[in-house]
């Protein structure tokens, strides 16, 4: 783990969820898997402060726990599900995009809270959309339960796994740390719930006051007894990786309208809806999928034949990217989109939920050396020279000079700087064995995945920078901000009773131009 993703880390563990979690994460990914006691003594904290700590990450999916043979659990903090965080904003805006406001309050609340019984989702999202809507009118359960349904049953969501329900016998010792298991064929099925009710709005003090004391009489005269919610013990949460798939997806799809056009652009985004949950997010490829049953799931709006779609699918097999394979003939010919692998040699891609798929970092890199080369003065030339080593892999110098039409001093120093950024690699050829630079060929190459290792270092150092200045710059104007707040506060409240334009004015004039500025 490198310097940068541990002070990012470290920065958004204090965010979001305050500076005794953010003690116990980073020492943890500093540190790496260690028991409670070993953790206790490296944050000095409190033991209970410790444990509520890990407490708050376990729920969230930051760290995981192991059983050690001999009895004790180490806990492990879990770097890249922390640098997730930075993406739910986008979780949250795809699953508005598909699902409307039900499914994006679902997804947020689920994000919240770590994981939550669907029952308890289903409530406190309904509260949540009547207090937007007019008076008189509620959200209903139901229709924010079938949102649910269709998030679980295209796998946006899934069940937290469980503690097996196999009878321990009397004598046995119990095991140190649970050991949560949840079947495949039950990650995705949504208990069936008799959700009725509609959404609450928020009451003033004096209503809930009355509202408890009125439950606490009415439990008493019952016995005490608090009612259980019917789905007890079924906890829910967001499936990343399926937004990653989603992500991906949409970023294939771009990548075939920038390269043919909208109409392949289309087609390959049928496929890819045909198999996104038949598709394992890991998966090399996609299920294979007849021309005919292709045909028959395109969208309404386009009228394009059966042989206008067959010279499509042949195009796109034949393209050298290979965004689509062909992997048979039968119902008029089977086809795959391909994920992880491209070209004529089928470099396969690690990580692909970081790198999504080499054909976007192939199409993403330029734009990123371009923008990055402008802010370190390197300018446009540098783009220029890293998509030529792009498309011819190996050149010389004095290649890289005659086809990117540069001059050799200015070819020469870019190129030099490109290599101590590690945008760009140097390959050494030798004609003997002894490797004398006389008899050598120096050639420069483009190593594709190390160049977005370091795009990406760069992205996380810029992002804790961000963070830290914006910090820095509310800590300095704490005061000023905290007027502001009390003035927006006052302009409201006077709007609210119907207060006229000069009064509103010369409230606003409390705040000049420059502390506005």
């Amino acid at each position: 783990m490198t310097q940068a993703e541990l002070r990012l880390c470290s920065l958004l563990l204090r965010e979001h969820f305050g500076e005794i979690v953010e003690k116990v994460g980073s020492s943890l990914l500093r540190t790496g898997p260690r028991p409670l006691r070993l953790l206790v003594g490296d944050t000095g904290l409190l033991p209970d402060q410790v444990k509520k700590a890990l407490c708050v990450l376990i729920q969230h999916n930051l760290v995981q726990y192991e059983a050690q043979p001999r009895g004790s659990v180490e806990y492990e903090a879990r770097s890249g599900r922390i640098l997730r965080i930075l993406r739910y904003p986008r979780y949250i805006y795809t699953a508005k995009t598909l699902y409307g406001d039900p499914g994006e309050l679902l997804v947020e609340e689920l994000l919240l809270h770590g994981h939550l019984p669907m029952s308890c989702a289903v409530a406190r999202v309904a509260d949540r959309l009547t207090e937007t809507m007019e008076d008189g009118k509620t959200m209903d359960y139901t229709e924010v339960s079938s949102t649910f349904v269709r998030l679980a049953d295209t796998h946006f969501i899934q069940r937290c796994p469980m503690v097996p329900e196999n009878p321990q016998s009397a004598k046995a010792p119990p095991p140190p740390a649970p050991a949560l298991a949840i079947a495949e064929k039950d990650m995705y099925s949504v208990p069936r719930l008799s959700l009725v009710g509609k959404g609450k709005r928020r009451r003033s003090c004096d209503e809930e006051e009355e509202e408890g004391e009125h439950k606490g009489k009415k439990q008493k005269q019952e016995g005490g007894s608090s009612e259980t919610p019917p789905d007890d013990g079924i906890y829910w949460q967001v499936n990343l990786e399926r937004f990653h798939q989603h992500f991906r997806d949409q970023a294939l799809v771009g990548a075939v309208a920038n390269r043919m056009d909208q109409t392949s652009s289309e087609v390959v985004r049928t496929m890819l809806r045909m198999s996104e949950v038949t598709t394992a997010s890991g998966a090399s490829h996609t299920q294979p999928l007849s021309s005919n049953e292709i045909f028959r799931s395109l969208p309404a709006g386009y009228n394009i034949g059966k042989q206008v779609l067959d010279q499509y699918l042949a195009l796109l097999a034949d393209d050298p990217l290979e965004f689509v394979g062909k992997s048979g003939d039968s119902g008029g010919g089977t086809y795959t989109v391909s994920i992880l692998f491209f070209g004529r040699g089928k470099l396969a891609i690690p990580r692909p939920e970081t790198f999504l798929s080499s054909r976007i970092v192939l199409d993403l890199i330029p734009h990123l050396t371009t923008d990055l080369h402008k802010a370190l003065v390197f300018g446009s030339r540098c783009a220029r020279i890293f998509r030529l080593l792009l498309r011819k892999k190996h050149l010389e110098q004095k290649q890289v000079e005659d086809f990117a039409m540069i001059p050799a001093k200015e070819a020469k120093d870019m190129l030099y700087r490109m290599l101590s950024e590690n945008l760009v690699s140097l390959q050494e050829i030798p004609k003997t064995p002894d490797h004398a630079p006389s008899r050598t060929f120096y050639l420069y190459t483009v190593n594709v995945m190390a160049a977005a290792r370091m795009l990406l270092h760069r992205c996380y150092k810029s992002v804790a920078n961000l963070m830290e200045r914006r910090q820095h710059e509310m800590q300095e104007n704490k005061r000023l901000l905290e007027k502001s707040q009390r003035v927006e506060a006052i302009l409201a409240s006077m709007q609210a009773t119907g207060a006229e334009e000069t009064q509103l004015h010369e409230v606003e004039e409390m705040i000049t131009g420059p502390e506005r500025q």
